[in-house]
């Protein structure tokens, strides 16, 4: 469902400008970073290169989490695994708010780098398109790929890279987003990715 794909995308711009602005300069929704990072602290022989393992291993963690929801509640008849997924986002983020910026960063990093890796491992497809939630490199290479398609007589890869387009501005407008309510609410202007969270878990309940 397109919808519920524009909600996480929101969410996931939201959640990098928020852990940038406000939870030690640094982007929480990926991994590369941190593991370049980790090389280069490592090559330095600086014992700060142990801390990325950290976020790389709640992100882990929540691919392993994930898969042990799908693997328990696949064949359920009154709730699909994606909705835990998206109840244990939203109440780990409306948590996230009450951290006080006096507390470590990496006590949200790493809480942030759990719930990203929940969302990424859980939704992977929106119309039949693979895309992702939490970051854009892919979604841009695809719409590329699409608007290629369409300039040469495809209508469906049209309508496929509006879609993408769709999530990557989406995604964008979710940065911007964080970026204000950052600035006007503080730590607490995550709530606003819990609300994003639960209306997509509205969305897909009336979906079923």
């Amino acid at each position: 469902m397109l919808r519920v794909g524009l909600c996480l995308a929101f969410t996931g711009g939201f959640l990098d400008a928020y852990t940038y602005l406000l939870r030690g300069g640094v982007f929480a929704n990926a991994q590369t970073g941190n593991m370049v990072l980790m090389a280069l602290y490592a090559a330095r022989r600086d014992g700060r290169a142990f801390y990325y393992l950290l976020p790389i291993a709640a992100f882990l963690a929540g691919v392993i989490v994930t898969e042990w929801l799908k693997a328990r509640l696949t064949n359920a008849q009154h709730i699909a695994w994606q909705h835990v997924v998206l109840l244990a986002e939203a109440i780990l983020v409306f948590a996230v708010g009450f951290v006080p910026r006096s507390a470590p960063d990496a006590v949200v990093n790493v809480t942030v780098s759990f719930i990203c890796s929940l969302q990424v491992n859980s939704f992977r497809r929106t119309r039949g398109l693979p895309y992702a939630t939490t970051m854009c490199t892919g979604n841009l290479r695809s719409a590329g790929e699409h608007v290629f398609a369409w300039a040469h007589g495809d209508e469906t890869a049209g309508r496929a890279a509006l879609r993408y387009c769709a999530v990557i501005l989406v995604f964008c407008a979710g940065a911007w987003a964080g970026a204000v309510l950052a600035g006007a609410w503080g730590v607490h202007a995550v709530w606003a990715c819990s609300a994003a969270l639960l209306a997509a878990f509205g969305l897909m309940l009336a979906g079923r």
